[in-house]
């Protein structure tokens, strides 16, 4: 392909002995018209197509700052650094004509003597030579990045401690940033932004999640050790952590890892320092609570309080979007139903959330959806597009079903 794009630009070049867009690019005033002619060289030129692109875009397409990803069997999207665009082909009504650069031909004598008039025989009679006609153009539409498929493919083989991989690193499961680049619809940045959001970690060049059981571990030996070496848990000395626990057999790069999950970096009298998350570390012991399956609330509330480290405490409120409850005549019961494990795009999220309840209530229905983005779209017009809302009184608290 790159070779036969060469060589048709080589032919277009000033070839043909036609006119080049410049001739077209000169055109000024009410009026002007345009001489073509068919270039030596015309056809159907497969490999060149039309794409229409907002002003903003043009400094990424002209610095080559654009890829495009998709496999074979996916709809090709247009990636810059930060932003996502679906690829969307229009056919045109009219004819559009492709004219190569090049020199304009000689312009043509007119009858009458008119081509004594300068004015008359100028861009009227120039000539352009045309090398394709384009029945249409891709046109860009921002658009969600598709990063479903980035959680599946690293939960293929999470991480685990004291594995040992040995010869085994070719095999299937493990991928480089390379790798997610060409798998992945997502720009650099949004695809950064979601290896971030799920806790995922480079470990050997490639992109590893933890495993739960793994997490669990390190975060109990961090909470035993604060306590051996009087560590508070709002002010953790970062080496000091570090040290200990590689002593214990944990790779500082997951101990670290682990930290800005459970935690936040602070500088305390000019060393690097970390503050354990109350909510984030109360919701990893509500997950291990609720790990055998549904539990009355009462009891989960028992098991969760015991469980989580002495200063902290526990509150239904940090559960919004990972726990659910449900009336079972005068008990009320709770089981795990997190929003990181539904899926991204909306219609399928939407989907998920109506085979688990057929109705729900807004402030059931709202965290599972926040953080739901579509360019151009809002919450409200989610809402529209997905699903009933029924109220049966004014003061009564909205209903949604599936649309």
């Amino acid at each position: 392909m790159e070779d036969a794009a060469a060589q048709s630009e080589r032919e277009w070049d000033g070839g043909g002995g036609g006119g080049g867009a410049d001739a077209v690019l000169g055109l000024a005033g009410a009026g002007a018209s345009l001489s073509l002619c068919y270039h030596e060289a015309f056809g159907p030129h497969d490999e060149l197509i039309l794409l229409e692109a907002a002003d903003d875009l043009l400094p990424d397409l002209l610095q080559g700052r654009v890829t495009v990803r998709g496999r074979p069997e996916e709809e090709a999207v247009l990636c810059t650094p930060s932003a996502t665009y679906a690829m969307k082909f229009v056919g045109n009504s009219n004819s559009v004509f492709l004219i190569p650069p090049g020199e304009s031909a000689a312009p043509t004598l007119r009858p009458n003597g008119a081509d004594g008039d300068d004015n008359f025989a100028s861009a009227t009679d120039a000539v352009a030579s045309i090398i394709k006609v384009a029945s249409g153009n891709i046109e860009l539409v921002r658009t969600a990045p598709r990063l479903d498929k980035l959680r599946k493919l690293l939960n293929e083989r999470p991480y685990v401690l004291d594995e040992d991989l040995g010869s085994d690193l070719q095999q299937k499961g493990l991928y480089t940033w390379q790798d997610l680049c060409e798998l992945v619809q997502a720009s650099d940045g949004e695809l950064t932004e979601q290896l971030s959001s799920i806790s995922a970690v480079e470990i050997d060049g490639f992109w590893r999640m933890v495993d739960d059981s793994s997490a669990n571990t390190i975060l109990d030996m961090i909470l035993h050790n604060s306590v051996l070496h009087d560590w508070s848990l709002n002010s953790m000395p970062e080496n000091d952590v570090l040290d200990v626990m590689e002593s214990d057999g944990f790779m500082r790069k997951i101990v670290t890892h682990c930290l800005n999950r459970f935690g936040t970096k602070v500088d305390k009298e000019a060393r690097g320092c970390w503050s354990l998350d109350e909510r984030r570390v109360c919701l990893q012991f509500a997950r291990r609570a609720l790990g055998a399956g549904k539990m009355k609330l009462e009891n989960f509330m028992g098991k969760w309080e015991r469980s989580i480290p002495s200063g902290m405490r526990a509150d239904l409120q940090m559960l919004e979007g990972e726990v659910l409850c449900e009336k079972l005549g005068a008990e009320t019961w709770v089981h795990a139903f997190s929003v990181a494990d539904l899926p991204l795009a909306p219609a399928d999220r939407f989907a998920a959330l109506f085979q688990e309840r057929p109705k729900w209530e807004w402030k059931d229905l709202q965290p599972y959806i926040r953080d739901l983005r579509v360019p151009g779209v809002s919450s409200e017009g989610l809402l529209i597009k997905y699903t009933r809302k029924t109220q049966p009184s004014a003061d009564a608290e909205p209903i949604f079903t599936a649309r």
